[in-house]
């Protein structure tokens, strides 16, 4: 809505006092990186672009746009044995689990995992 209405002051043309444009231009940059950690040109930048990128990573020393999140390490196999749990990567010819929870993400996880930014 912020945005709507400072395009629409720059569309009046007249009357429009610089003083004036700068106050709301300075407002709305200090009020977006407050409130969602990114310029107004960040966020349609991370919006063209379907990553997260902000001038505050920067500010960080961090890279302008986040990387891609690598999917999650394999979950290892580990069973009893004396005193200690043994753990291997893979499940062939080894006893039954400890855990019989599961050893990757639900297709629901994966999405929300991968999700495009804002959404």
């Amino acid at each position: 809505m912020r945005y709507a209405l400072c395009l629409l002051l720059l569309l009046a043309g007249c009357g429009v006092d610089p003083l004036t444009l700068t106050a709301v231009t300075v407002g709305t940059t200090a009020g977006s990186v407050a409130v969602i950690h990114r310029t107004p040109l960040d966020a349609l930048w991370s919006l063209a672009s379907g990553r997260d990128c902000s001038a505050v990573r920067l500010d960080q020393g961090k890279s302008y746009c986040r990387p891609p999140e690598l999917p999650p390490a394999p979950v290892p196999y580990c069973t009893r044995s004396l005193g200690v749990a043994d753990c291997w990567a893979d499940s062939d010819g080894h006893p039954p689990a400890l855990g019989d929870g599961p050893g990757t993400l639900t297709p629901a996880q994966e999405a929300d995992r991968t999700r495009r930014w804002p959404f």
